[in-house]
């Protein structure tokens, strides 16, 4: 009797002493959450970003597609990738994985693709490139309903960073 008694005060604080670790555990890595996924709602495009989101549209429609609609919190994660690359002087997708998981954590997304480009200076130029590559054209032709775009310019040297998301919400 006096056995089972002790089992018993013991597993009781056990279970008692886990719960409230976790719990605080919890609180933590929850609040943590919130603020790495909070959505992002005001973004400001300069002309360049809205001329090539209406090229990528238009040439959508001529293939007989839908066009995409602009969500800011797309593209303030592309813009955190261009200052990624800027400041790394690198063109590369390091990192989607996370971008893409806070798009599909933060918008729902069920799935997400990028497009990322160095150095053209106009809408036009980077648009026919991103279609003359077979897997940039596939994103700008692909599955989506929403996407995002960021270009910025290297305070250095000047040339043009672009970074488009696409998304399926």
């Amino acid at each position: 009797m006096k056995t089972n008694l002790l089992r018993l005060a013991l597993l009781s604080v056990v279970i008692f002493t886990m719960n409230s670790c976790s719990s605080d555990k919890s609180e933590e890595a929850s609040l943590e959450a919130s603020n790495l996924t909070a959505k992002v709602v005001e973004y400001s495009y300069n002309d360049m970003e809205l001329a090539t989101m209406n090229l990528i549209n238009e040439y959508r429609i001529s293939q007989g597609l839908s066009t995409l609609e602009r969500i800011n919190h797309i593209s303030f994660k592309s813009e955190e990738h261009d200052d990624y690359m800027i400041a790394n002087k690198v063109v590369n997708h390091n990192d989607f994985v996370a971008r893409s998981q806070n798009i599909i954590k933060v918008l729902g997304a069920k799935t997400v693709g990028e497009n990322v480009a160095y150095n053209f200076n106009t809408p036009e130029s980077v648009v026919a490139a991103w279609l003359n590559s077979p897997a940039h054209k596939e994103n700008i032709v692909g599955n989506y309903t929403h996407f995002g775009i960021a270009i910025k310019a290297d305070p250095v040297t000047g040339k043009k960073y672009y970074t488009n998301i696409f998304a399926k919400i």
